[in-house]
């Protein structure tokens, strides 16, 4: 009974001092998100990718599968493409796969096709579909029969401006300036904030970071704007070495 009490005791004295030191440590204190989403470009795969060593394995691009870094493998996942509000659920086949951290994911055409995706600007929205979901315990049983299905349809490539002959069927489309910003996480004030652009300035070579203010208790750091992919890249994988948890690229901010 006796050592009963005395853990409750430092239980409660350890979440007290967790507190006091989230109180008084202002830069320590950031906004994650409890369900894992992000937004930025996918990689849609092609064999020559594999050729050149690019991606280290094959995908059937007939299929609804996509590679990821970070979601456990068999997990289903919602990918929307911004631009239309398509969106599409897909299975992640596996999460051991090398590709360069610029992606968000490894695509199959076929799921390209069906987002009407831009081939040189596929910016998707990916968001973890949760376990206990009703849905994919319903999705999980099916999927091996939507997926015996796509193996039937094969895919020569994506044909954005004409899917079809008949010219009532054809996707076009809209051409928008190319402006992006690389999201590096929100913070509740705007010393943690500030302490943050001091950080990517002194450990990096970048110096466009800046502060939007989304409300009173959410400060956001971007870095950018970005209007040519190249440079969007070269900002990307230096800010790697700072081992951000979950680094988005957003559209037009």
């Amino acid at each position: 009974m006796r050592f009963k009490k005395f853990v409750l005791i430092i239980s409660v004295f350890f979440l007290s001092a967790c507190n006091q030191f989230d109180k008084n440590n202002k830069s320590l204190v950031y906004i994650s998100d409890q369900k894992y989403s992000n937004t930025g470009f996918a990689l849609i795969y092609d064999d020559q990718l594999k050729n050149e060593k690019i991606i280290s394995k094959k995908i059937d691009n007939r299929s609804l599968l996509i590679f990821h870094n970070k979601i456990k493998k068999n997990s289903f996942v919602k990918i929307t493409n911004p631009v239309n509000d398509k969106s599409v659920i897909a299975k992640v086949i596996s999460n051991k796969v090398n590709f360069s951290n610029f992606y968000n994911s490894v695509i199959t055409k076929r799921i390209a096709e069906e987002l009407s995706l831009d081939p040189k600007e596929p910016y998707i929205d990916l968001v973890l579909i949760s376990k206990n979901s009703t849905f994919v315990a319903k999705k999980a049983k099916t999927f091996d029969e939507e997926k015996n299905v796509a193996e039937k349809a094969p895919v020569d490539g994506i044909t954005i401006d004409n899917l079809g002959k008949n010219k009532d069927n054809e996707i076009k489309i809209k051409k928008h300036k190319f402006l992006y910003s690389i999201k590096i996480a929100d913070f509740y004030y705007k010393d943690s904030a500030e302490n943050m652009v001091n950080r990517i300035k002194e450990e990096t070579n970048i110096k466009n970071s800046v502060i939007k203010k989304l409300s009173k208790t959410k400060y956001r750091v971007l870095l950018g704007p970005f209007n040519d992919i190249k440079k969007l890249k070269k900002s990307f994988n230096e800010i790697k070495v700072l081992n951000f948890e979950n680094i988005e690229i957003l559209k037009d901010v």
